[in-house]
């Protein structure tokens, strides 16, 4: 699409109402969700934003690929799949079109660049991914002190949609840590109304993502679309 690498493989028979999946990076890792709904009929599908760490172009990269789902005919509120980085387009693409999304799913999810890569907290960082970040959004590191238009500042109008979130938090994560991410969000969620489930695996790091069975997903996940 437009030079850019997608995917959308699809179910043997489609599910009613023809529900997607859409994973935003790392196509293929600890796929376990995405083929268990591929087994009950769901499409499963991926649109690469790389290096780009949610920023504008990727939120319009993604709008062009939505468009493309519905004039195939698929439905109209996908469930989002954010895993680490993938958090980040995942929560400012829904911000932007929170009628267009049936759930979220975020598993050790970054919400804060300044968190993951840029490492101004308790994380490591990732200078070279830093720089990247930086570029993609055209700020200076000082410039990102006071930044305040984040995942964490964008989620009124995905509590006011009404939109449900899966929050997978490994707690030993030392690259994402939850207390500058996912703690801070599950937190928000709730102070704003909205619904948000939280998995928590104490000793865990970063990885593993997902479960081995994925039971749990797949049943917000059914849940999701069918409201």
């Amino acid at each position: 699409m437009d030079g850019v690498p997608c995917k959308l493989v699809s179910p043997a028979v489609a599910g009613a109402g023809t529900p997607w999946i859409w994973r935003a990076r790392f196509w293929g890792h600890e796929p376990q969700l995405d083929l268990a709904l591929l087994r009950k009929g769901w499409h499963v599908c991926y649109c690469d934003v790389s290096d780009l760490f949610g920023n504008q172009e990727a939120i319009q990269r993604w709008d062009r690929f939505y468009r493309l789902s519905q004039r195939i005919g698929l439905h109209s509120k996908p469930l989002l799949e954010g895993m680490s980085r993938g958090g980040l387009v995942v929560m400012r693409w829904v911000a932007v079109n929170p009628e267009r999304v049936s759930g979220i799913y975020v598993d050790n999810a970054v919400m804060d660049i300044r968190s993951w890569p840029g490492g101004k907290g308790a994380g490591s960082g990732a200078p070279n991914a830093w720089q990247t970040c930086l570029d993609a959004y055209q700020m200076t590191d000082d410039q990102t002190q006071t930044l305040e238009d984040g995942p964490l500042h964008r989620l009124s109008s995905l509590v006011r949609a009404g939109v449900p979130i899966f929050a997978m938090i490994n707690e030993a994560d030392s690259v994402v840590p939850p207390s500058e991410n996912s703690d801070i969000l599950v937190q928000r969620y709730r102070e704003l109304g909205g619904a948000i489930q939280e998995l928590r695996r104490p000793e865990l790091g970063h990885h593993p993502h997902s479960l081995k069975d994925p039971a749990p997903l797949v049943d917000f996940a059914l849940e999701a679309v069918a409201e």
